[in-house]
């Protein structure tokens, strides 16, 4: 159109230190470039939300093609004491470095001082651990990339958020250099303990080890927990039920943990974990589904498969993908063994015949569906071999 002013496309890093970052993951995801695009596309789209950045972490949720945000959570490796010891000596004895942080900046100088005292601010190869609840097992997946970008934004804004990446908040960092510059008579002047002398490698290799001590008794029950004597403030929409509800499964998965060990079903996705919450009070079904803005249709049928058959059967119920051939020829050939009535039908991981169907989930097990109005149920546990969960009706 004639006259019409061309919109700038959002970029990410406008200062140095920013570009830096965006640069660093960048060459950091060269063997997978592919989605680096999409992720910029996602920051641009505003699907990020919530974005929290903390000691060594940042959180976020980013909208995808389902209905639920997928939660981001991207770790990055915090400093080791020996380096923050040589960071901040490098920086302390460098007025303009301390004067620059102060004025929101990020000299280069001060970045490659780092790196060469072994304590570089940007992330290296290693150094982030990103972690993501949707199913794309590629690092980074887009969900990250969008996080990592807008990351950027926050690094502009203020470069002693890389500190807080490596593990140490701007006030402590502050205090760590306002002591280092301490007149020696200033009062509250930071001491050095003296080395200690060491133990005799000799001596320490014969050295009885004393035994550990008894492990504590495992209680018999789940104790109650305990009462919070305010409620939290009324604007956070939270009450001091709702804590005590969260306390008490906490307890009870960990008593659970105590007594069987841990099982598969120990690092739940935040999807998992609403269906196991639902599945064991489904009175709240409709509650636990307008807090987590989920369909309450839809958790209904993640928690019945939950209490049936666990984090497969919740799997199965909401993924559909493509096996090999075997497993299906053998289950088609069990169905015509069987003498149910009618023809099976394959589609993907699934063989329907009459009122019942077959899913075959990613753990190469068999679920077994009937016919519930419209949809269908998941109905029993799994089993390795198709023959087992073919029953009559």
């Amino acid at each position: 159109m004639p006259g019409a002013t061309k919109r700038k496309r959002r970029t990410f890093g406008n200062t140095w230190w920013g570009k830096a970052w965006v640069e660093a993951l960048e060459d950091r995801a060269k063997l997978d470039p592919n989605r680096l695009p999409r992720g910029r596309t996602y920051a641009r789209k505003g699907t990020v939300s919530d974005l929290a950045v903390g000691t060594g972490e940042v959180t976020a949720r980013v909208q995808g093609s389902r209905a639920l945000p997928y939660r981001v959570t991207i770790h990055m490796r915090a400093f080791t004491g020996e380096q923050w010891e040589s960071l901040l000596g490098m920086v302390g004895a460098r007025l303009g470095h301390v004067a620059a942080l102060l004025d929101g900046e990020l000299p280069g100088e001060l970045a490659e001082d780092a790196r060469a005292a072994g304590a570089d601010l940007l992330p290296g190869p290693g150094d982030l651990r990103p972690k993501c609840s949707c199913p794309d097992s590629a690092n980074p997946c887009k969900h990250v990339a969008a996080v990592y970008y807008l990351v950027a934004d926050e690094v502009d804004a203020d470069p002693f958020v890389l500190f807080l990446l490596r593990g140490r908040p701007r006030e402590a960092v502050l205090a760590e250099l306002r002591s280092r510059r301490a007149p020696a008579s200033a009062p509250g002047k930071r001491v050095r303990a003296p080395a200690a002398p060491g133990v005799d490698p000799k001596r320490a290799y014969t050295r009885r080890i004393a035994a550990l001590p008894p492990r504590p008794a495992v209680p018999g029950t789940v104790g109650p927990p305990a009462v919070l004597d305010l409620d939290p403030p009324h604007r956070t929409g939270w009450s001091g039920d709702t804590f005590a509800e969260l306390a008490a499964d906490a307890a009870a998965r960990a008593w659970e943990l105590l007594v069987m060990g841990p099982g598969e079903e120990t690092e739940l996705s935040f999807e998992e974990d609403l269906a196991r919450r639902a599945a064991g009070r489904p009175d709240t079904i409709a509650e636990l589904a307008e807090a987590a803005q989920v369909p309450v249709r839809e958790l209904a049928a993640w928690a019945q498969a939950w209490g049936e058959a666990g984090r497969g059967g919740m799997a199965v119920v909401r993924e559909v993908w493509r096996p090999g051939q075997a497993p299906l020829v053998r289950a088609k050939a069990d169905l015509a063994e069987s003498g149910l009535p009618g023809e099976p039908k394959t589609w993907r991981n699934r063989i329907t015949q009459g009122d019942l169907q077959l899913r075959y989930g990613r753990d190469e097990r068999w679920y077994r569906f009937v016919r519930d109005g419209e949809g269908w149920r998941v109905d029993g546990p799994s089993a390795a071999r198709p023959a087992d969960v073919i029953y009559p009706p």
